[in-house]
């Protein structure tokens, strides 16, 4: 009775609507599937990343936002990530544009941000963390005083901590260790490498990455500090002789969020993103120690090089001798330097935070 019903209805209908009819029947019968909701349109975010060509960006960053997270967030979260160095953006500036909320998510380099914020760049002082392991305890113990200084002056949320491979020095004539660079002019890329340099009296040259072979030629500087692989990328293996194993700094960078697109997104997606940034940030660091060992390797022209192109440099080795001098630097040039640059509550800071664990105070004058 029923069907013939239907039936009849659907005769006295004009046939453009009668394919309605039946859909809406149907979607209100016992036991029939109900009709496909539409979900809420992805949330779309953009964020900005580190260095360009580098590893870190290119084999880490850049795939986890773009491929990673949709399937983290069950499609709910799509990022967009382009590199700082080609976003018109200056790595001094980020900090303050993640704080206006212009970069709601970013990558910050702490060896920049430290123009501003000196104490920032705490965590990877030149001669503090000669290998990675050193340096992962220095960041332990700092992280949690990160955090605070981001989220109380710059409302910004840290959620990753991320490490280049070790900056070495290079140099076109032989050295045994630091105090071989006496006189020599060396190439360096933050503030904290050229007060070191100057207390070796060495000459620093503050000179962009691209432009470090050409200034080897030029004999502009006769020394590089610079990343152990990507020094050989750019072929510091073909102008130079000796490369230190011993890592001056490493370049540390931040991953953070503005506090605001933050908790902007749903409680769900923040958590996957939250535990998908912890894994990330685990693999950038396994791979910079595995590109510093590769680096060194190649550099020497080590039949297990992998990355890069074989020279036949001789790697300058750690001595006894070169670990006194390292913390003799660190002492009495390095951190009291920092300290001026930063304040004496920067000095209380440390001894809070660090002078324990490496037996070295700093003073406030």
């Amino acid at each position: 009775m029923l069907a013939q019903r239907l039936e009849r209805l659907a005769r006295r209908l004009p046939a453009r609507l009668r394919p309605l009819l039946v859909a809406g029947l149907l979607a209100g019968l016992p036991g029939a599937p109900p009709a496909a909701a539409e979900g809420p349109p992805p949330i779309q975010i953009k964020v900005v990343g580190g260095l360009a060509s580098i590893s870190q960006y290119v084999r880490y960053e850049a795939p986890f936002w773009t491929d990673r997270v949709p399937g983290l967030t069950n499609g709910r979260v799509r990022a967009e990530i382009a590199p700082f160095d080609r976003s018109g953006i200056r790595g001094q500036e980020m900090l303050q544009l993640m704080r206006l909320g212009v970069v709601p998510f970013g990558t910050v380099l702490l060896a920049l941000a430290a123009a501003d914020e000196p104490e920032l760049n705490a965590i990877d002082l030149p001669m503090l963390n000669p290998d990675i392991a050193s340096l992962r305890q220095t960041v332990s113990l700092w992280r949690p005083r990160i955090e605070t200084l981001l989220r109380e002056r710059y409302g910004i949320r840290l959620l990753a901590v991320y490490t280049y491979p070790s900056q070495v020095v290079f140099c076109e004539q032989a050295f045994t260790g630091l105090s071989d660079l006496t006189g020599r002019r060396v190439r360096v890329s933050s503030v904290g490498q050229g007060e070191l340099i100057e207390a070796l009296g060495a000459v620093p040259v503050v000179t962009p990455f691209a432009e470090i072979v050409p200034a080897l030629r030029a004999n502009v500087v006769q020394c590089a500090v610079t990343g152990t692989l990507s020094g050989n990328a750019i072929g510091l293996h073909e102008v130079t002789t000796h490369v230190s194993r011993v890592a001056i700094s490493w370049g540390v960078a931040i991953f953070g969020a503005n506090e605001r697109a933050w908790m902007a997104l749903p409680g769900e997606a923040r958590t996957a993103i939250t535990g998908g940034l912890a894994q990330l940030q685990e693999d950038i660091w396994r791979g910079a120690q595995q590109e510093t060992e590769d680096g060194l390797r190649c550099n020497a022209g080590r039949p297990d090089c992998s990355a890069g192109a074989r020279g036949r440099m001789t790697i300058v080795e750690d001595r006894p001798q070169d670990r006194a001098r390292r913390q003799q630097l660190f002492t009495d040039s390095v951190l009291p330097a920092w300290v001026q640059r930063c304040g004496s509550d920067c000095a209380e800071t440390w001894n809070g935070i660090m002078a324990q664990a490496r037996g070295i105070w700093a003073r406030a004058d």
